[in-house]
């Protein structure tokens, strides 16, 4: 005769309350079978949350540099009185002025993929507002810089490019000098000394998350404590290096600066014991697309070497490249730490095979005495399946729990960013569950098995 689907559901249900008051007469036995779950669970929640908290510092880190950027950064070469450089090189008839913004000017002329280029003159400075004195960067710069940078404008305005071109005393603040000097008033249209250039603020730079790491790997720095000006700016009013004349050189550090004014870079010029004076601390270049990175910044450093009489005074680096090989390192990574807390878990579930295998020898008799009142082996699979399956979804749901925890944990004590998803909370539950199943087959099978007669008698 044919069972109704309401008599299949309350004889199943009926093997499931079994399995759950077993379970419950052997809490303690049923905690230690569960602990190689809970504790790959745990491990693979936590160890998925340090790859992605990895993967996502990248993708800010990428942010931070600009999408595209190539950055060319001045490199010290010291240079004797016989006019050799530092790597041993004859500078006696060829020199370099350093990186110059004629350098930049060449690169965004010449070049077809560039897209925007931005030179970056950066001093140390004190800006003074009523008598307050705070220490800060001051960084002159194009009007591109903010976008090449993803650096949004809070309040206000950044400057034009005719403010650039004339050299307009104008800036833009970091959030922490508004929060100084402006922390009740609106700064727009306020004004701030540095030195003895009074700058007017017509902006203030939106406040972003900033990780350390990016600024040792990448050289970049937060903008908080930044005061920006234009290029132009930078370069009559406080500093500029490339104006430097050879007549003053000996007055300057103790010894003449090696340095060249006008003509051709393939002129002579007189050398003196000293250093290359650079008058840019670096130049950011934007190219067109991801793809012509790597070919624009080989003819860049082709380019500028030409400009520099092929002294190698200068380095070219391609951060977004740099951090993608970072990324692709970490994704790798994180898979062999995943296979590693994965195999916890399958180490979880053959703890559970045997636990279950001993339970059913444990419980021969009651196998026998049900078997004996009617219940067929499609029963005692169900019940012996039940309950290895709920003791590892139990200890799946405990090992999230404690994944989590560990995870923020990991956060708190190694400074290390962690992110938790739900999509490593849904795998690790589910090869939780899996592992229950697959592994509690095979006792349940074995119970099923047991002949009647002799689950009686034993």
């Amino acid at each position: 005769m044919k069972k109704s689907p309401k008599q299949i559901y309350l004889r199943y249900s009926h093997n499931v309350i079994i399995a759950i008051e077993a379970i419950l007469s052997n809490k303690v036995k049923s905690l230690l079978t569960a602990l190689g779950i809970m504790f790959g669970v745990a491990a693979v929640i936590s160890m998925l949350a340090i790859g992605k908290g990895a993967q996502q510092e990248v993708l800010e880190q990428i942010k931070l540099v600009g999408v595209n950027n190539i950055i060319i950064t001045p490199v010290e070469q010291e240079i004797d009185a016989d006019g050799n450089t530092s790597n041993g090189e004859s500078n006696k008839r060829k020199f370099s002025r350093g990186l110059h913004s004629m350098d930049a000017l060449a690169i965004a002329q010449t070049i077809p993929s560039v897209k925007k280029v931005s030179p970056v003159v950066s001093i140390n400075y004190h800006a003074i507002k009523e008598g307050k004195s705070y220490p800060v960067t001051l960084e002159g710069t194009s009007e591109d810089y903010f976008e090449m940078l993803n650096i949004g404008i809070d309040k206000g305005r950044k400057f034009s490019q005719q403010q650039t071109e004339k050299g307009v005393p104008v800036c833009i603040i970091g959030n922490n000098i508004k929060e100084k000097f402006f922390n009740q008033i609106n700064p727009i249209g306020q004004y701030i000394k540095c030195g003895q250039v009074w700058l007017q603020v017509i902006g203030t730079i939106e406040k972003r998350d900033f990780t350390s790491s990016a600024s040792d790997e990448m050289g970049i720095s937060s903008s908080d404590n930044k005061i920006i000006i234009p290029i132009k700016t930078m370069l009559m009013r406080f500093q500029d290096k490339g104006a430097i004349k050879p007549e003053v050189m000996d007055n300057m550090a103790g010894g003449g600066f090696v340095f060249f004014m006008g003509g051709s870079d393939e002129e002579e010029a007189p050398q003196a014991k000293g250093k290359t004076m650079h008058q840019l601390d670096k130049i950011i270049v934007q190219v067109d697309e991801t793809e012509q990175l790597s070919a624009t910044a080989d003819v860049i450093k082709r380019l500028i070497l030409r400009r520099h009489s092929n002294m190698y005074d200068f380095e070219v680096t391609v951060p977004e490249l740099l951090l993608k090989q970072q990324q692709k390192t970490n994704e790798i990574f994180n898979i062999v730490l995943g296979a590693i807390a994965g195999i916890s878990l399958i180490v979880g579930g053959i703890g559970i095979m045997n636990i279950m295998l001993a339970s059913v020898w444990e419980r021969i008799r009651e196998i026998g005495t049900r078997q004996a009142i009617g219940a067929s082996r499609k029963d005692i699979i169900v019940q012996f399946l039940a309950e290895s399956t709920l003791i590892s979804i139990s200890g799946g749901l405990i090992g999230i729990i404690l994944g989590v925890l560990l995870a923020h944990l990991i956060q708190i004590t190694a400074d290390i960013k962690t992110i938790v998803s739900v999509f490593s909370i849904v795998v690790a539950f589910g090869v939780s569950a899996t592992v229950g199943i697959i592994f509690g087959y095979i006792p349940a099978k074995s119970a099923a098995n047991q002949d009647p007669v002799e689950s009686l008698r034993h």
